[in-house]
């Protein structure tokens, strides 16, 4: 039987990965940056111009938007430790996407690199 972490380790095998030092670049070059977390994850700080669209709906998300059907978007993906952005960089790719990469280390790599994350707020009421 296997455990998720298996599945995690065979889909890094078959993906495109970038180390946070070159993400930058290939975010810059990317049509489309796609945070897989939860949105209360998102919403406590995710990379600028990302959107989030959580692991248990891309698929969906992907299969039904319109905007999404082109298989030769550059998408970048990651998550919290880059478990769930291999998974879905599989997942994507299975489907057809023929550019998907998958930042190593996720944003909890970026945040120890220093790297600029947004921070959402809610607007004062006074």
């Amino acid at each position: 039987m296997k455990t998720a972490h298996d599945l995690v380790m065979a889909a890094k095998e078959s993906i495109t990965e970038v180390s946070v030092e070159h993400a930058d670049e290939t975010i810059r070059a990317a049509d489309l940056l796609v945070d897989v977390r939860e949105p209360d994850e998102y919403q406590s700080g995710h990379l600028s111009g990302a959107v989030n669209i959580p692991r248990g709906l891309l698929e969906f998300k992907f299969s039904n938007d319109e905007s999404l059907n082109a298989r030769d978007l550059n998408i970048v993906i990651y998550c919290k430790n880059s478990g769930r952005a291999a998974l879905s960089a599989k997942s994507l790719a299975e489907m057809g996407y023929l550019h998907v990469t998958s930042i190593t280390g996720g944003i909890e790599a970026w945040q120890a690199a220093d790297k600029p994350v947004v921070t959402p707020t809610l607007p004062e009421f006074d």
